[in-house]
C-alpha cells in the first residue's frame, strides 16, 4: 500500500482518462464540450492533488526501485499538468473556431501525459522506455488525427518511422548498458560507472542512448522530423508537441545522465557540447530562410533545445536548475506562440505564412502587442522571461569554465533575434493584406493566452521566484 501511495497521481490520471472515455461515449451528440471539460478537470485535479500532497522528504522509491518520487518529479509533474490543461483551452478555441469535433485529441493528450509522468519518475531503464513509448505512440496518433490532410498523414508517417528508429537506437544503447552492468536500475548503474571500470563499454552504450534523447528533444543532427511535423500537424497538436513533451524529455535526460551515468560526466558533457553547438547553429541560421511561421518556430525550437543543454553541460546544481528554468519558460513561450497563431487565425483559413500577419498590430492591437511580448521572450530580450532563461544558463556555463561555448551561444542568439524581430516588423509596420480579419470566438482560449503571456512577463520581472523553485527541486543533486 505504501508503494501504491507513491504512484497515486498516475493511478488518479489513469482513472480519470477512463472516465473521460466514458463521458465521450455517453454524451449527447450536441454536447461536445462535455469531453473537453472532463479532460480539463481531470488534469487539473491531479495537479491540485500533487500540490496539496507537497514535496516528499528525500527520495522515495517503489516497485524494486523502478519508480522514484522526489522534489524534482513533483515539481515537473505539476508544471506539466498545468501546461497540458492550458493546451486544452487553446485546442478548444481552435476546434470551436473551425467548427470541428476532435474529442480524441483530449483523450490522446491525457494518455501522452501519463507517459510523461512515468518518464519523469523513472528510476530504471525499463521504466524510461515504457514511459517514452506511451508518450510517443500517443503523439504519433495525434499528428495523424487530421485524416483528410495529406500533409498530416505524411508528417505522421515521417514522425513514426524516425521515432521508431530513435527508439531502436535508445533500446540498443540500454541493452549495451545492461550487458555491461547486469542491471536496469539507474542507482545501481550509477555505482558501477563511478568506479571507472569498463567505462569504454559504458561510453559505447551511452552514444546510442544519447541519440534517443537527442531525437526526443529535437536536437541537431536528429532534428529532421521537427519542421515537417510542426508544419503538417494541426495547430493544437503542434502546440502540444512543442511544449509538454519537452518537459518530459528534459526529465529523461536528467534521470538517465545524472541519475544513471554520473561516472561518465566527462564523456556525456563533451557529447552534449557537440549537440548543443550544432542545434543552436542549425536552428538559428536555417530559421532565417523560412517563410512559413510554423517551420520558423520549429527551427527556433531546435535552437532553444540546444540552449537547454548548456545548463546540463555546466554539471553543477545551479546549472541543472538553470536548465529546468529554461524548459519551463520555453514551454510557456512556445505554447503562447502557437496560441497566438490560433487566435490570429480565428475562424478563417490558417495563417501559415509570415506575410499573412501583415498589419495585424493595426487591426488587432492587443493581440499584436501580446504576440510581440511572446516573440521578444523567445528572442531573449529583457525584461521578459526568455532573457533570464538564457542569462541563467550562460552564467552557469561561464562559471564552469566554458567561456568559449557561452560566447558561441551569445553570437548565435543575436543571429536568432533577427527572425523574431522580422515577424514583429511584419505585424506592426507592414500594411494589412486583408481589409478585415476573421474574428475569434473570444472563448477561454483568449483568456488563457492573456494569462500565459502575463506569466512570461511576471517571470521576467520576478525571475527569482521560479529559479528558487528550480533550485529547491534540484537540491537532490550535489555538485559532482
Amino acid at each position: 500500500m505504501n508503494e501504491l501511495s507513491l504512484i497515486l497521481s498516475e493511478i488518479l490520471l489513469t482513472s480519470f482518462v477512463c472516465l473521460v472515455l466514458i463521458v465521450d461515449v455517453f454524451r449527447s451528440p450536441d454536447n461536445s464540450a462535455a469531453t473537453f471539460w472532463s479532460a480539463v478537470i481531470s488534469v487539473l485535479a491531479v495537479a491540485v492533488f500533487l500540490t496539496v500532497v507537497g514535496f516528499p522528504e528525500g527520495r522515495q522509491t517503489a516497485f524494486a526501485e523502478t519508480y522514484v518520487l522526489d522534489a524534482l518529479s513533483v515539481t515537473l509533474k505539476i508544471f506539466l499538468l498545468l501546461v497540458v490543461a492550458a493546451s486544452f483551452f487553446y485546442a478548444r478555441e481552435y476546434f470551436t473556431n473551425k467548427n470541428l469535433e476532435r474529442n480524441e485529441f483530449f483523450i490522446l493528450a491525457i494518455f501522452s501525459t501519463l507517459g510523461m509522468m512515468v518518464l519523469i519518475s523513472a528510476q530504471s531503464l525499463l521504466t524510461v522506455y515504457l514511459g517514452l513509448e506511451l508518450l510517443s505512440l500517443s503523439l504519433y496518433a495525434m499528428v495523424a488525427m487530421e485524416r483528410d490532410s495529406v500533409a498530416a498523414a505524411e508528417a505522421a508517417m515521417k514522425y513514426f518511422v524516425l521515432g521508431a528508429l530513435a527508439s531502436g537506437m535508445l533500446l540498443y544503447g540500454m541493452s549495451m548498458l545492461y550487458g555491461v552492468s547486469g542491471t536496469l536500475n539507474l542507482s545501481e548503474l550509477a555505482e558501477q560507472t563511478i568506479g571507472g571500470e569498463k567505462n569504454l563499454l559504458f561510453t559505447f552504450g551511452l552514444v546510442f542512448v544519447l541519440v534517443g534523447i537527442a531525437f526526443k528533444l529535437g536536437l541537431a543532427p536528429f532534428h529532421m522530423w521537427v519542421p515537417d511535423v510542426y508544419q503538417g500537424a494541426s495547430l493544437p497538436t503542434t502546440l502540444f508537441i512543442s511544449s509538454a513533451p519537452k518537459i518530459a524529455a528534459f526529465a529523461m535526460a536528467v534521470r538517465v545522465l545524472i541519475d544513471g551515468l554520473p561516472g561518465l560526466i566527462a564523456q556525456w558533457s563533451d557529447m552534449l557540447i557537440i549537440l548543443s553547438v550544432a542545434s543552436i547553429a542549425v536552428g538559428n541560421v536555417v530559421a532565417i530562410a523560412q517563410t512559413n511561421i510554423k517551420r520558423m518556430l520549429a527551427y527556433s525550437t531546435i535552437s532553444h533545445m540546444g540552449f537547454l543543454l548548456l545548463g546540463l553541460i555546466a554539471v553543477t546544481n545551479q546549472g541543472y536548475a538553470a536548465s529546468m528554468f529554461y524548459v519551463f519558460v520555453y514551454s510557456l513561450a512556445s505554447m503562447s506562440a502557437f496560441g497566438f497563431i490560433i487566435l490570429a487565425t480565428g475562424s478563417g483559413s490558417e495563417l501559415n505564412l509570415i506575410e499573412d500577419y501583415s498589419g495585424l498590430g493595426k487591426q488587432k492591437p492587443l493581440l499584436g502587442f501580446l504576440g510581440m511580448v511572446v516573440l521578444f521572450s523567445l528572442a531573449g530580450i529583457p525584461p521578459f522571461g526568455g532573457f533570464w532563461a538564457k542569462w541563467f544558463v550562460l552564467k552557469e556555463l561561464v562559471a564552469s569554465g566554458h567561456v568559449w561555448l557561452a560566447a558561441v551561444a551569445v553570437v548565435f542568439s543575436l543571429v536568432g533575434a533577427y527572425y523574431y524581430l522580422r515577424v514583429i516588423k511584419v505585424i506592426f509596420f507592414d500594411e494589412p493584406r486583408n481589409s478585415e480579419r476573421p474574428a475569434s470566438s473570444r472563448g477561454m482560449g483568449t483568456i488563457i493566452f492573456g494569462i500565459n503571456t502575463s506569466a512570461i512577463m511576471f517571470i521576467g520581472l520576478f525571475p527569482g521566484i521560479l529559479m528558487g523553485i528550480c533550485l529547491a527541486a534540484m537540491s537532490i543533486y550535489g555538485a559532482p
